[in-house]
């Protein structure tokens, strides 16, 4: 039977419309066999970060619409028509600040949303009160099922850096004295016991150090830079404090700008080749031998997704690198949203439509099924910018304003809602023979099956103007019973909408730019 994804309306209206298996199969169907036992890497979620917006959001804003974003982002409930009411993430990335909100203008940070409040506020002296309006985001995570917290830190405490600022001074190396190293490293520490302890939140992971490649002097932001065995001496230092202290927590390096910092120097002498640099062991700056540093090496997608060939480069550069490594290491892209400039896309303009979705979708796609990524996650949940750096837009307001859900929100839950924590990315076989690279003008596909078999999802985005009529096959036997269908394209209503549902060997259209999720994860 032909199963189409269509308004009721158009189809009442549609001359060109089939009956029940009247379509031949003259070629034109994309078939997709999964090979479920072809296995690539783990997947271990989806994610976003609170900064910068949440500090005033889960502050200020009234409870109804704090709920309603966390909601949108955390929660995989279902409405009374089978509806995703959130795109489920369960990675919630917690920005600890460097105290450049306390100075105020004297942070010299002109933008007061890009400033942070730090828990830290003197050499060894803390106020617990701090950051409040993330913490009630945390706990909104926490309550809706989100199960893995990362701490991240753009600056060490404006108290223990070397200018007394959130923003660096010298852009070639890291704005902390060598003394200060053990005050920070117990900092990070006290902070993951103590969000343990108060709001009963676990960080799983911390990162140190966040894009130490660039140079952080332009006062935009917190941030600081950091040569390779700077990153290497401070994290000894919070490894020993961290097994000293008894945290869980592990630690997430090295957060490189761009990917291609993983593998190469990229113009930056002392910040690059990462991979090797801290999971090589006949590297100086080695470090996956410490008890507290997690064997995965944490990138960002910025810059290297377009033209499409180096974009696809790049990623085969990055899966080279970790498989060449001598020790098994995993690659968690940790954050992206739309900078870079192109003939197809910019980053200045708020889109709450299907381009920027089907963009990200594209650059999603690419980095599971190329650079073969166990991770994902974007940059800002909550945005009060006209720029493309949001999953949710709210107006540029402290205290309250409006709330604005996006497609690329709900193209993220296309991946976010229905892969699992624990599921592997399993190869495809397609009837038109077309590998990753040959697929991002088209209709692009990857698949992924839990471990035991039980629970299947297919992602397909369709980046052309055309409709595309596609069948799936799973070539294992345990994997049978129907499935559901979510889509996810420029119609107000189809926000990670439920469809119908569909059994293998059927027919579905995929509708023109569009992203589509075929499940049984419920």
């Amino acid at each position: 039977m032909i199963l189409k994804i269509y308004l009721a309306l158009f189809i009442a209206l549609s001359s060109c419309q089939k009956e029940a298996g009247s379509k031949p199969d003259d070629g034109s169907v994309l078939k997709l066999t999964i090979e479920a036992a072809a296995t690539r890497q783990t997947v271990h979620g989806f994610g976003a970060s609170d900064a910068w917006s949440c500090q005033f959001v889960g502050k200020n804003w009234p409870e109804d619409k704090k709920e309603q974003m966390a909601d949108w982002l955390f929660s995989t409930e279902l409405d009374a028509e089978g509806h995703p009411k959130g795109i489920g993430l369960n990675t919630w990335r917690f920005n600890i600040g460097a105290g450049s909100s306390e100075q105020g203008t004297a942070s010299e940070i002109e933008d007061e949303w890009r400033r942070a409040e730090s828990f830290m506020t003197g050499k060894g002296i803390y106020d617990w009160s701090k950051h409040q309006g993330q913490r009630w985001f945390l706990k909104a995570a926490k309550e809706r099922g989100v199960n893995q917290f990362i701490g991240f830190v753009n600056s060490p405490p404006v108290s223990l850096t070397k200018n007394g600022k959130a923003f660096s001074s010298d852009k070639n190396s890291y704005n902390l004295v060598e003394e200060n190293y053990s005050l920070f490293a117990n900092y990070l520490a006290d902070i993951a016991i103590k969000l343990n302890e108060l709001d009963e939140v676990k960080l799983k992971y911390i990162s140190p150090f966040n894009e130490p490649q660039w140079d952080w002097t332009n006062k935009s932001q917190e941030g600081t830079p950091a040569q390779n065995t700077e990153i290497a001496t401070a994290t000894r230092v919070i490894n020993t404090v961290f097994e000293q202290k008894g945290v869980d927590a592990l630690l997430e390096i090295p957060e490189s700008a761009q990917l291609n910092f993983m593998y190469e120097n990229g113009g930056k002498a002392g910040r690059g080749f990462q991979v090797y640099s801290f999971f090589d062991p006949a590297s100086s700056e080695y470090l996956g031998n410490l008890s507290k540093v997690a064997p995965k090496i944490a990138a960002h997608s910025y810059y290297t997704t377009w033209p499409l060939t180096d974009m696809t480069t790049t990623r085969r550069k990055v899966q080279d690198a970790i498989k060449s490594n001598p020790e098994p290491v995993e690659f968690w892209m940790s954050e992206y949203c739309v900078l870079e400039n192109n003939s197809e896309i910019e980053g200045n303009g708020r889109d709450l439509g299907m381009k920027t979705a089907l963009y990200t979708s594209r650059v999603i796609f690419t980095d599971l099924a190329i650079a073969n990524a166990s991770s994902w996650q974007w940059w800002l949940a909550i945005s009060p910018y006209d720029y493309k750096d949001g999953l949710i837009y709210i107006d540029y307001n402290k205290n309250d304003g409006a709330l604005y859900d996006s497609k690329t929100l709900w193209a993220l839950g296309n991946y976010s809602r229905f892969i699992k924590d624990g599921m592997q990315r399993v190869m495809l076989t397609r009837s038109d023979a077309k590998t990753d690279e040959q697929s991002l003008a088209g209709i692009m596909s990857c698949a992924f099956v839990s471990t035991d078999k039980s629970q299947a999802t297919i992602v397909l985005t369709n980046y052309l103007n055309t409709e595309v009529p596609v069948q799936f096959m799973f070539n294992d036997a345990s994997l049978n019973g129907p499935m559901k269908v979510y889509l996810t394209d420029g119609r107000n209503e189809n926000n990670l909408a439920f469809q119908q549902e569909i059994n293998e060997g059927e027919q579905l259209i995929i509708p023109s730019r569009s992203v589509v999720t075929i499940s049984n994860v419920q």
